[in-house]
């Protein structure tokens, strides 16, 4: 797989800006940070199940861990149509397809407000350039989280 579409899910979603992979990892590192600095990993051993939350803490802040990515089918929908059509399809991104945005996207745009618009910008500038836009929004705390419908 190419290492610059590890993070893009095949609808177009960019996998920092979901909280599982982004914002909860960053808060679990800085949580785990804090309670290291007052001494934790020596005084917490008198809370019982200290050792199975810190490494729970621990798993949670790591980025990677949380989050394999749409493409290797261990994150999202495993019965995902848009991802199987995009496979049949020989498609590495939605927004690349003639056909975009279908009707499976703009169902999927109904939750997620921006992923039309962000898909026409990836069309626009180019896979590097839209990926480094959406690593600028994933630093700024930004997660489809704080704007998705349900």
């Amino acid at each position: 797989m190419d290492d610059d579409l590890k993070l893009v899910t095949y609808c177009g979603l960019y996998c920092r800006l979901c909280a599982q992979c982004g914002r909860i990892p960053r808060q679990a590192q800085r949580l785990r940070e804090s309670m290291d600095r007052e001494g934790y990993p020596f005084w917490g051993k008198a809370i019982p199940d200290f050792e199975v939350f810190w490494q729970f803490l621990t798993d949670l802040a790591d980025e990677d861990r949380q989050c394999q990515g749409c493409r290797s089918g261990a994150c999202g929908d495993p019965d995902c149509a848009i991802r199987r059509c995009a496979v049949e399809r020989g498609i590495t991104i939605c927004p690349l397809c003639e056909d975009y945005p279908c009707e499976p996207i703009h169902t999927l745009a109904a939750r997620y407000p921006t992923l039309i618009a962000d898909g026409l910008q990836l069309k626009d500038l180019g896979l590097h350039a839209w990926i480094a836009y959406q690593e600028a929004r994933a630093a700024t705390g930004f997660a489809y989280c704080d704007i998705r419908y349900d």
